[in-house]
């Protein structure tokens, strides 16, 4: 699976941009606004096809799955520390039937050692950043744990088969796309690369 996070700045055409990302396959969005509000996560939403906000996974206000038919919630690190080591009441009043729950790591025993059941995990940096300055790789390899986790820092088409061999079942892109001058291109060319190497 291909995961796509979300610029942290707008960017000019952004929501076309993002349509052309849909229609070419992207079923993973990773919608991490950490400067917009409720309403402004509404607005941003609304200008979305509804037939692709199944393909949506949001970071923040993660009551928006009420409003909208988003694929699912998604918790940064100290969010899942925060709200879900109390148990389940967090989710009181979440229309969570269908959807996927997934959380973001930095550290592989961390995450093995996590008792919750996510869908997915996010494991950060396997290589240099492209987006962070400074946010150095650490080559993880996780063949050893038995769940589904996604390599996320420094992936675009150099780093997808090293990715895979290391033993993660997706990627997590997010420079390797919006800092690349054909961001569509550049989605198709990664997407091309990983289905070559996922289905041999």
């Amino acid at each position: 699976m291909i995961v796509l996070i979300a610029p942290e700045k707008d960017i000019p055409n952004e929501i076309n941009i993002l349509q052309q990302l849909f229609e070419e396959g992207l079923d993973y969005y990773h919608f991490r606004k950490p400067d917009k509000n409720y309403e402004e996560h509404v607005a941003y939403l609304s200008q979305i096809d509804e037939k692709y906000h199944n393909s949506i996974v949001t970071h923040y206000f993660h009551e928006l799955i009420n409003e909208f038919n988003l694929k699912g919630i998604h918790f940064q690190e100290q969010k899942r520390v925060d709200s879900l080591e109390n148990g389940s009441e967090y989710f009181i009043g979440l229309n969570m039937l269908g959807k996927t729950m997934s959380s973001s790591f930095h550290e592989p025993e961390e995450l093995a050692n996590c008792d919750i059941e996510f869908d997915y995990h996010l494991l950060s940096p396997v290589f240099s950043s492209i987006s962070k300055k400074g946010y150095e790789g650490r080559g993880f390899d996780v063949n050893h744990i038995d769940k589904t986790i996604i390599g996320m820092g420094g992936i675009n088409t150099n780093t997808i088969q090293e990715t895979i061999e290391l033993g993660f079942q997706g990627i997590g892109v997010l420079g390797g796309v919006w800092n690349t001058e054909n961001l569509v291109e550049s989605f198709k060319n990664i997407k091309r690369q990983y289905e070559e190497y996922t289905t041999k």
